[in-house]
This record gives structure tokens, sequence and C-alpha cells, in this order.
């Protein structure tokens, strides 16, 4: 049984990566680099695994890295370059100020570059490393077709067409639609909350000025608002609060249960109840404990890895990720 169930879930990868590869006209494919830099994904491996023992919030924040990659010009490593003075760069756009672990990434290049140089592209080492990262956090792993080329665009006022955390559900459906993903895509990838933080001027409209007349969000457990108000002031930047409080640390299914609750911390995790789909989907998770959560996860990730790729002879393979050659 064990069996049929591992083969089932390498056909749902496959098929997944043939629909995006045709699009796209050259394969990603698995193994890619077994010729060309055979090690690439144990150099990949091992320096993730050194940084995330070390600091395991990184995990949380590597996969919001990936996730604001590829929407954004496709998963191209576009948000890893840095601004010039000619070019503000995606990196330093409003939505993504917030992102940390470029460190692991350059780590990973710079261990990668020294036993294959300009091989591996940059925007390849951050899928395996989001991958790594929740892995290693006892989170799912997936497949990560390989064969990415890296961008040579970045542009800080393309990210504001990220996702926003006070996106409604039409917006959100709409922005994953728009990407090849579907509505349960939405909320599947919407459980990677389940680990992580943010800040309390995320959510201080919500709390204290929702429609501009000193109100709170309505569809915020009220029972909930003084506990978030105790930590939380108006004016407040800086505070830090867990996206799943209790199990922030834990890459579980516990998200849903919080969201079925209405407590979800952002505006976009309570819109998953104005949805059939994404309700339904909320609901079986929270009330069969994650029962398909990780495989959902899984290929969720597959299908969000292969957005935009850039193929073949297009972008680059840059020598410094934070650098366009």
């Amino acid at each position: 049984m064990a069996i049929q169930k591992h083969i089932a879930l390498l056909l749902q990868f496959l098929l997944v990566a043939l629909v995006f590869d045709i699009a796209n006209g050259y394969p990603l494919k698995l193994g890619f680099y077994q010729k060309t830099c055979p090690r690439a994904e144990a150099i990949v491996k091992r320096t993730t695994a050194n940084y995330i023992y070390r600091a395991p919030s990184l995990a949380a924040a590597l996969l919001r890295m990936q996730f604001h990659d590829c929407f954004v010009r496709g998963c191209d490593g576009s948000v890893l370059i840095n601004s010039t003075r000619k070019n503000q760069a995606e990196k330093d756009g409003i939505p993504n100020l917030s992102l940390r672990g470029f460190q692991v990434i350059d780590a990973a290049k710079t261990a990668v570059e020294a036993a294959c140089p300009g091989v591996v592209s940059c925007a390849d080492i951050l899928s395996l490393v989001a991958r790594d990262a929740i892995h290693q956090i006892k989170g799912p792993y997936w497949p990560v077709p390989l064969g990415r080329r890296d961008g040579r665009v970045s542009i800080a006022s393309e990210s504001f067409t990220l996702p926003a955390p006070f996106a409604n559900i039409t917006q959100l459906k709409a922005q994953f639609v728009s990407k090849g993903l579907s509505v349960k895509d939405l909320a599947v990838l919407s459980g990677g909350h389940t680990v992580g933080i943010s800040h309390c001027s995320t959510i201080a409209t919500r709390l204290y000025n929702f429609t501009g007349k000193g109100d709170t969000d309505p569809s915020l457990d009220p029972r909930y608002v003084p506990q978030l108000k105790r930590i939380c002031f108006p004016t407040d930047k800086t505070t830090l609060l867990a996206m799943d409080p209790g199990s922030s640390k834990s890459f579980d299914e516990d998200y849903y249960s919080v969201v079925l609750k209405r407590r979800g911390l952002f505006q976009s995790d309570a819109a998953l109840l104005n949805d059939k789909t994404t309700a339904v989907y909320v609901k079986l998770q929270a009330k069969s404990h994650g029962y398909t959560f990780f495989k959902d996860f899984q290929v969720s990730m597959v299908k969000m890895g292969q957005i935009g790729v850039l193929t073949g002879k297009a972008g680059e393979i840059r020598r410094h990720c934070a650098l366009i050659n």
C-alpha cells in the first residue's frame, strides 16, 4: 500500500512537471546537473543544514523568499539581485524589505561555484535551499526539477504585484490563477504560514482602524483581539508575532485550525473562509489533523517552482547571486 501511494505521488509530480515543461519549451528535470555538477544538490543541502541547525527560524524566511521570487517575473532569482545607482531592485521593494536569509543563498552559491564554476544557477539554488530548509525542520520534502536560468531584470516596483497580507479572496484567487496555480494551490501554499513570524505593523490597521473609524476587522475572533492588542500597540513597528501561535516553529497543519477559529493573523488568512474551495480545504485539514497537507504541499511547491522559469539559452548563470554578470 505504501509503495502504491509513493508511485501515485511520483506520477502526480511527473504530470505537473510535464504540463509546465511543455508550456516552457525547455524542460526542467530531476538530476539536471548530474553530469555537469554531480555534487551540487549535496553541497546545497549541507550548506543549508549548517545554517538551519544554528537558526531554525531561517527555514520560514527562505520558503517566503522563494515564494516572493516566483511570484515576480517567475522563479528566476531576480529577488536576489542588489540595487544599483541606476536601478532599485526587487529586494528593496517595500513588500520585500523584511526578507532575510540571503546569506544562506550566497554561502550555497559560493560552495557550489568552488566545485563547479559557472554551472548552477542562483534560481535553482534558491529552490533547493527552500526545500532543504523546510525538510530540516521536519516539514515535507518535494522533488525539485532543475535547469532554471537566472534573470537579468529586477525592479522594485514589481514587488507590489505580490499577494498582499490585506488581500481579499477575489484578489488572491486572481493572482494565483494568473501564475498557473489553482484555487486549491492557494489554500495549500497559505499553509506555509504554519511557520514564521510577522510584525505588528502588518496587522495594526486590522486591529485599530479597519474601516477608518477606529474599529477592528469583524472577521477576527473578538475574543482574540484583546490578546493581540496587549502585544501590538497602534504605532508598533518592531514587535514580532508568531504566524501560528504555539506552533510557529513546527511545520504542521495547525495553521488551518487557527484560521478556522478566525484567528489567522492576516486578512489573507481569514479570506480563505470566504470561498467554498478554500474553506472546505481549511476545514478538512483542521479536522483531519492535516491528513493530506504534506502531500498537497509537495505537489503545490513543485508547481510553484516552475512559474515563468527561464531555460535553455535564456537569462544567464550568475557568478554572484546578488550581481548581474
